[in-house]
């Protein structure tokens, strides 16, 4: 590995950033010195999976639960940290360093545990409640399906009807992420034949190890083995129980489940953005061509700047957003600008630093080319850039329309 990899800090300000509450700071410096010394360094076994990567990652998990730092997004009654919204954002933009931050500090089932604690059942709650906030077993979630524009998700064909006491589903979904590892997955089904299209879906927990529950493939993307998983379902049973609230609400309930989730999202492509930006610089100060270091060069220079005004201004954009959702606000305009906006910075940052590097940014011998392929995908899931666009310019217009016009002061 590059000796520029491991690279760290020891001048520049003693101090975070001055919007860190004072109450999460120590926490998130914790969290970070984690992340930087013990996860980033595990990257290159855990990335090739097996025996080895399982080992290694309990070895990460129990070492979080030691050092005080797991779960701590989850609601204390399930077991959790209790960490409040707001100061869990701080954290998770450290915490999203790297790609396993989340699983080894018990984090990657945050959105599925609120999801069930607000909706599942009583049995639902029991069995799989506190078992995924102790990573006893991993939970999954599906909608997208193949052949079906995944931006329009009232289009989805995969279907359940009811056969005496139970569900029969049928239908395929893909991109439905770590079921080859889960118990469970939800699901996202029609089930409401004369409902408005809206009120036509609804969420019905599956076991993974029912029969009529068969993994087609793990997906590969671009390149790479992804965990993002093709999964038929054929004449599956399961009880009328396993319903995750009303039927017919499905959409009410995913639309809850993924905005906290973008702001989750947009605050560890923070993380990464601000780990090419680290490994940028110091590669910028230690190699030297033509002359004179490449942190001399005025075009390097415009990579530094670049990279530092647009993830201080995504910075600054999630974090506004997370604090109007925090008021009970749903943020619509600002959370679907984040989105594409924070999508955009971690591409651009990254690909910067890819130019810096050079060949060797190509390699498995930095963190790059895994962080660059990643960052395409960030202009995917929870929605393509498009529609956020679309929908972001809608609302701001038929506000004008109306007559109010936008306040950028006063939100």
């Amino acid at each position: 590995m590059s000796t520029d990899m491991n690279a760290r800090t020891t001048g520049g300000p003693a101090q975070g950033p001055d919007d860190v509450p004072d109450r999460v700071r120590a926490l998130r410096a914790r969290v970070k010195e984690f992340v930087v010394d013990l996860v980033e360094p595990a990257e290159p076994v855990l990335h090739e999976g097996g025996p080895e990567a399982d080992v290694l990652m309990g070895r990460l998990q129990r070492q979080a639960r030691e050092a005080g730092l797991w779960a701590i997004g989850h609601p204390e009654h399930l077991g959790g940290g209790g960490l409040p919204f707001l100061d869990y954002v701080h954290v998770n933009e450290v915490q999203g360093r790297s790609e396993f931050g989340q699983v080894a500090l018990g984090t990657f089932t945050l959105q599925d545990s609120l999801m069930l604690d607000r909706y599942a059942s009583e049995e639902w709650r029991e069995k799989y409640l506190r078992p995924i906030v102790e990573a006893e077993f991993w939970p999954s979630f599906a909608m997208t399906e193949p052949g079906i524009a995944g931006s329009d998700p009232t289009r989805l064909r995969t279907s359940a009807v009811v056969d005496g006491d139970a569900w029969v589903i049928n239908g395929r979904k893909w991109f439905t992420t770590g079921a080859q590892h889960a118990r469970y997955t939800t699901v996202m089904v029609r089930t409401e034949t004369d409902a408005p299209v809206h009120e036509s879906f609804s969420l019905i927990i599956v076991p993974t190890d029912d029969p009529g529950y068969r993994i087609v493939r793990d997906t590969p993307v671009l390149g790479m083995a992804s965990d993002h998983c093709e999964v038929a379902y054929e004449d599956l049973r399961v009880p009328l129980a396993n319903t995750l609230g009303p039927r017919g609400a499905g959409f009410r309930i995913a639309q809850e489940r993924l905005g906290p989730g973008r702001i989750f999202h947009a605050m560890r492509w923070l993380g990464q953005a601000q780990r090419a930006f680290d490994l940028m610089c110091h590669r910028l100060n230690q190699r030297e061509a033509h002359g004179s270091r490449l942190a001399d060069k005025q075009l390097m220079q415009q990579h530094v700047f670049d990279s530092w005004t647009e993830i201080q201004s995504a910075r600054l954009m999630t974090l506004a957003a997370a604090r109007r959702m925090d008021a009970g606000d749903q943020a619509r305009v600002e959370i679907g600008a984040l989105k594409v906006a924070g999508a955009r910075v971690l591409h651009d940052v990254v690909d910067r630093a890819l130019q810096v590097y050079g060949a060797e940014g190509l390699t498995d011998d930095t963190p790059l080319s895994r962080m660059y392929r990643a960052a395409r995908l960030a202009r995917f899931y929870d929605g393509p850039d498009e529609v956020h666009i679309q929908s972001v310019a809608t609302r701001l217009l038929r506000g004008y329309d109306a007559g109010r016009e936008w306040d950028f002061g006063d939100r």
